[in-house]
């Protein structure tokens, strides 16, 4: 029962209000990115989504992360070892929980994704280990439509030599 509420919190359709353009975030939602919270590993929406496409900021839209650099760390959250692009995650320390950290936040969102930590794969040894809830995914047949075009390049196949 527990188990069906929070997937149908986490799937539950980002809203516009008709009057601006502040998202209407769901309980988890707004307790990960304006709270610092942690959604439960392994029971969130995107710790296991293998599809191709990005992930984007769910309060500013800004495009943070690319699937190309998402990679499977056991931790149960999304991780990837770099962002898209450096700038748009601001990086500030966290000495919550008794325990130095780096959280990681939206840019232009300001609002808290999850935290870096220097475990990570090659080539930047880092673990962006980043809260769904935080996250809005756009696939990558869907970059063009919902006016992410200009990162289709991201998916394009390697050239041959």
């Amino acid at each position: 029962m527990i188990k069906r509420f929070l997937l149908l919190l986490l799937s539950t359709p980002l809203i516009l209000n008709a009057n601006d353009t502040k998202p209407v975030l769901t309980p988890v939602q707004e307790h990960v990115t304006m709270q610092c919270g942690t959604e439960p590993p392994f029971r969130n929406e995107f710790w296991n989504n293998h599809r191709e496409g990005i992930y984007v900021c769910i309060i500013s839209g800004e495009p943070l992360f690319s699937s190309k650099d998402k990679f499977d760390s056991g931790t149960g959250w999304p991780s990837f070892f770099k962002p898209i692009t450096p700038a748009s995650i601001e990086e500030k320390k966290d000495a919550s929980l008794g325990m130095e950290r780096v959280e990681a936040r939206s840019l232009k969102g300001n609002s808290h994704l999850g935290h870096v930590f220097p475990d990570g794969p090659a080539p930047t040894g880092l673990r962006y280990c980043i809260n769904s809830a935080s996250l809005r995914f756009i696939p990558v047949e869907n970059l063009e439509k919902e006016g992410y075009g200009k990162y289709k390049h991201l998916f394009a196949p390697d050239p041959k030599p």
